[in-house]
């Protein structure tokens, strides 16, 4: 492992930061999660979710659920369902519906085969020790129980990525500047299935590309600003390189008329 990656892993992957500063209230993750109103296809994640648990009964406990977007979706789909919301971070917390509590993935206060579903959702690449938290789903689950997992591709908004070293170059007075953080790496839809595989027989992928286009570039600017958690890692100015790409997208879409960011995500069902 190389001191880039160890330092960006263990970013990525710090209690504290994400307790304290990333996840601390729904803002940044908000942010994150609004941008995808202007893709196209747009996709139901949380309809495609409760879809897949269309044959579950019992209990299901999102780990991770941040700011329930999922749990709250379920509450309304599948009142049948027992719910449990956990999360490391208290703040996030506040405004989940339902059954709630602060819990580490890696040590889930759960008793062993009592639950149907574990979603894990767009989370694991926060755990220091994933494959830890994959066995800790496995020895919750009941025999026939699933586990769904999302996460993002390597190539997922290469656009936002080339945004970014342009306008930290710029900042810089250099060609490119350094690359902003990625924080779906350590689980991404190209590795998940191999840390699933070690622990699950079935896994089964389900990609769901698009294209987002803005004609605005504020819902850009803000879903890059919420990782300003991460300020300290980007090795350039966080707030001067967010006001540059502000200045070059809103030139960008005075020139062409729309920003288009290619996305790849997707959903893994897995089963023992």
């Amino acid at each position: 492992m190389t001191e880039l990656s160890a330092a960006h892993d263990a970013a990525v992957t710090d209690r504290s930061r994400l307790a304290g500063s990333a996840y601390n209230s729904d803002r940044d993750l908000a942010a994150r999660q609004s941008l995808y109103q202007w893709q196209t296809p747009r996709y139901d994640l949380p309809g495609i979710v409760a879809e897949q648990l269309r044959d579950v009964r019992g209990r299901v406990v999102d780990v991770g659920c941040g700011n329930g977007k999922f749990i709250r979706r379920l509450h309304e789909d599948r009142p049948d369902l027992a719910l449990l919301g956990l999360d490391i971070a208290p703040g996030i917390l506040a405004g989940v519906p339902g059954r709630v509590a602060v819990a580490d993935t890696t040590r889930l206060p759960l008793a062993t085969a009592n639950t149907d579903a574990i979603l894990a959702l767009h989370m694991l690449y926060h755990v220091p020790d994933i494959p830890q938290a994959l066995r800790e789903m496995s020895r919750v689950l009941t025999r026939d129980g699933l586990v769904i997992a999302s996460t993002n591709s390597d190539r997922d908004k290469a656009e936002l990525d080339d945004l970014w070293q342009r306008a930290a170059g710029d900042v810089l007075g250099t060609e490119r500047g350094p690359a902003r953080i990625s924080l779906s790496a350590r689980f991404s839809l190209e590795k998940a299935p191999a840390f699933l595989g070690e622990v699950f027989s079935r896994v089964e992928t389900i990609e769901l590309p698009g294209t987002i286009t803005v004609r605005d570039a504020e819902p850009v600017i803000a879903h890059m600003a919420s990782y300003r958690a991460w300020a300290d890692q980007h090795d350039v100015p966080f707030e001067a390189t967010i006001e540059r790409a502000r200045t070059v997208l809103v030139d960008h879409i005075a020139r062409y008329g729309a920003f288009a960011v290619t996305c790849l995500g997707g959903i893994l069902v897995c089963r023992r």
